[in-house]
């Protein structure tokens, strides 16, 4: 199994760069990334939160109990902030906005957006055009729903390339789902923890990086005002705060 490649190690918990395809879990699988890792690296993980199998990307691991435990209830608490890169091969609705609704179950175990708004699932987004036909997006989820960013993106009339539950037919046939766990920012014990992961799989991603299209002073995606996160920078790679390590 391919166990991605390791971005930053700390006495307490680690972050890896999942490959996509992969399930953190068993699943149907005889292995799970997690215990495949674990065995690799032989020490115990706890996973603290889960990317979605098609999902590549900044994947965090405690290397113990109480940071386990610290960490989850970060995530819990939302004091965790995420970006997301995905690409559509449609253009959304509005080139930028809040996604929010709740989520209802569908058939088949998918998800669908309502528009109720109870206990919504609210996912920020901004797009730009990645090539004719091709639109490329960055997701900033405010919640932690289940397939949040996948609905979000399908009610907006986008659905992610490459997503066999939520994508069309013709949407399918590619080279992997493309959704991307891009950065990651948090606060463990007085230090704030900044990362950056760009892809390194699927030829649209490859294409945008190539392009410049990940990082404004190329020319790339443009944030708005709002989004205040330390890491919103060109700079490529894990880094903490706002400078390289």
């Amino acid at each position: 199994m391919e166990l991605g490649t390791l971005v930053f190690e700390h006495p307490d918990f680690i972050l890896v760069n999942k490959p996509a395809g992969v399930s953190v879990h068993k699943d149907n699988a005889p292995e799970g990334f997690i215990g495949a890792l674990t065995q690799a690296r032989s020490e115990p993980l706890w996973l603290v939160h889960r990317l979605d199998k098609l999902t590549s990307g900044l994947l965090l691991l405690a290397r113990n109990q109480v940071a386990a435990a610290e960490l989850s209830q970060a995530f819990a608490q939302r004091r965790v902030d995420k970006l997301y890169l995905a690409v559509s091969s449609h253009k959304p609705k509005r080139k930028q906005g809040m996604i929010s609704g709740d989520m209802e179950q569908a058939r088949r175990g998918n998800w669908k957006l309502s528009r109720t708004q109870s206990n919504p699932a609210r996912t920020e987004f901004v797009s730009r055009n990645l090539a004719p036909g091709y639109t490329l997006l960055v997701c900033h989820p405010l919640t932690g729903k289940t397939h949040q960013i996948r609905v979000a993106l399908k009610s907006e009339a986008a659905p992610i390339l490459g997503d066999n539950r939520y994508a069309g037919q013709g949407d399918t046939d590619t080279d992997r789902g493309y959704l991307h766990a891009w950065q990651l920012g948090f606060n463990y014990q007085g230090e704030t923890f900044c990362f950056r992961a760009d892809p390194t799989e699927g030829d649209w991603f490859i294409y945008a990086v190539e392009q410049g299209a990940l990082d404004a002073s190329k020319g790339g995606l443009q944030f708005p005002e709002h989004w205040k996160l330390p890491w919103l920078s060109s700079t490529q790679g894990q880094y903490h705060g706002v400078e390289n390590e």
